[in-house]
């Protein structure tokens, strides 16, 4: 039985629900093999026409467990051998092929979002179709600031070249209600609402010939295709490596090694104002 996450179908709609709610349903490789599991057998499976991907607790995502990553990468520094990008890169691509699913199941692929969805969150979440978010959620890439690229590369694709900038280029928070205006994501929707505009927006969908839906998702997708999104998305997935081997980003390592990860956090984005640290000095 999976242990990350659930899986239920109803109405020709199949909900993975995340399901690792006190660690704000971070990323680890058990996720990442379990998510791609239940992606595949929604996709194969005659009676789905739609995935529903959501979470339990107050967090969609909230990056990768990056204990487990921070301190992976710090006993690189005891091996004789210096960091093997070709290694780094085959790694990574198995998290991000994983994401890629909900972009290239056959069928449509909607995320209702709610808390945190920020870092390789982001990375995941923004492969889906469509995106519903809830008034309190959060989005925003803060590795871009040390330690980190968008492995995925599908900001320039939502946003276009200008805004992905804005937003990659200082690793800002993005509430929920600006992320709807702005083209990342396609609603944001009261809290209390989010599951039931999710649900009814997939229902409905499902009502469509499944053949229908295939065609139209693969015409709609192509022109993102076309732009590139493959290479971008090669070269997100090495540039991702080389910013946590950077003098800056093995820097980090070593803080967080030292002092915590949440804490080499905090001082990372306390300039910033947001994230946790505005939270903090707020209240």
């Amino acid at each position: 039985m999976p242990e990350t996450l659930r899986t239920e179908t109803e109405a020709g709609v199949y909900s993975i629900v995340l399901a690792r709610p006190e660690a704000y349903n971070t990323i680890t490789p058990r996720l990442r093999d379990e998510l791609a599991q239940a992606v595949d057998e929604a996709d194969a499976d005659p009676d789905v026409r739609v995935i529903l991907l959501r979470a339990d607790g107050p967090a969609f995502c909230a990056g990768y467990g990056l204990d487990w990553s921070t301190e992976m990468q710090s006993h690189e520094s005891e091996m004789d051998r210096v960091w093997d990008s070709a290694m780094d890169m085959r790694l990574m691509s198995t998290f991000v092929d994983t994401y890629m699913k909900l972009w290239y199941a056959t069928k449509p692929t909607i995320a209702a979002v709610h808390g945190w969805c920020i870092a390789g969150g982001t990375d995941m979440v923004l492969c889906a179709d469509m995106v519903i978010a809830g008034e309190g959620a959060s989005f925003g890439y803060p590795p871009s600031r040390v330690w980190g690229t968008p492995t995925t590369a599908m900001w320039v694709y939502r946003l276009g070249f200008e805004r992905a900038k804005r937003y990659l280029l200082t690793g800002d928070e993005i509430p929920a209600s600006e992320a709807a205006d702005v083209g990342l994501i396609l609603e944001c929707v009261p809290d209390d609402e989010l599951l039931d505009r999710a649900t009814a927006l997939a229902r409905r969908m499902a009502r469509v010939p499944v053949n229908q839906l295939q065609m139209l998702k693969l015409l709609c997708n192509q022109p993102a295709e076309n732009m590139g999104l493959s290479s971008s998305r090669t070269l997100g997935t090495l540039f991702d490596g080389v910013a946590r081997h950077t003098q800056e980003g093995r820097d980090f390592v070593q803080r967080a090694t030292e002092a915590g990860f949440r804490r080499a956090v905090r001082e990372r984005d306390d300039p910033f104002g947001d994230y946790g640290s505005r939270r903090r000095t707020d209240g």
